[in-house]
């Protein structure tokens, strides 16, 4: 049985806390201050499922806090988020549910995610799903994205069959693997070179850093589906059950 220091036994006589409201730490003399410490060290040694509970608390409170930002991000740049010229949407674009992905062509996260939009996309042809890039894994992602922002403004209609083949690739993404399966789409390098020069995509991925930023991302993939973000490689079912929710109840999570 832990026993109570003189000064907690009187505390809890007098006021039946250990530390009235307002009591003011100054309100301790250094000898009290001692106690005081050498009790809780005491206690949560002997108790050491109290940090667990105090972790879990502070993991929740987190949590929602980052929520609460998310929330007020997607809010508040729904336009950026949904209606983005610089994006592709595959799927219905008339769709009555839109999923967001945040990608880098150099995550092995999204490289495993890519299987879960495809099988979404396959057994749900009322989804809109759009892809906006967002190279954040170094030089080579950065490079491979240049391309792909490239082959976007000259042959959009190839970008979603170059989107496959180099995130499902299993080499690494760089400019010279991109310039390969664009050249295998028929999109010539020399084109593609002058895009780039002509209409750099640093704006573009400046706006998206800007974007992830306010709604709380900080690695990919990373979805926004409706008002609600998720974060990373969550897989098909729960992906499918937030697009069944937006219809049951007009949230991802209802």
């Amino acid at each position: 049985m832990t026993s109570l220091p003189k000064l907690f036994t009187t505390l809890l006589l007098a006021g039946g806390s250990l530390l009235p409201l307002g009591l003011p730490a100054h309100a301790l003399d250094e000898q009290q201050k001692k106690e005081f410490g050498a009790f809780i060290r005491e206690y949560l040694i002997a108790n050491p499922e109290v940090m667990l509970e105090v972790q879990e608390a502070l993991e929740k409170k987190q949590e929602a806090l980052r929520a609460a930002q998310t929330t007020s991000g997607i809010v508040a740049n729904k336009q950026a988020i949904f209606a983005s010229a610089d994006d592709i949407t595959l799927g219905n674009p008339k769709g009555d549910v839109t999923v967001v992905e945040f990608f880098d062509y150099n995550c092995g996260y999204c490289k495993r995610a890519l299987a879960d939009m495809e099988e979404i996309l396959s057994e749900d042809k009322n989804v809109r799903f759009i892809l906006k890039e967002f190279p954040i894994l170094g030089p080579d992602s950065m490079a491979a994205h240049r391309v792909a922002n490239a082959v976007r403004i000259l042959a959009p209609e190839k970008y979603p069959q170059f989107h496959r083949a180099l995130l499902g690739g299993q080499t690494r993404a760089t400019e010279q693997t991109a310039l390969q399966v664009a050249a295998m789409l028929g999109v010539q390098e020399a084109d593609i070179r002058k895009t780039m020069e002509d209409k750099p995509n640093d704006p573009q991925v400046r706006a998206t850093y800007e974007l992830a930023n306010a709604l709380g991302a900080t690695g990919t993939p990373f979805y926004v589906v409706g008002e609600e973000a998720v974060f990373g490689a969550v897989g098909h079912a729960e992906l499918s059950q937030k697009i069944a929710n937006i219809r049951a109840c007009g949230k991802a999570t209802c």
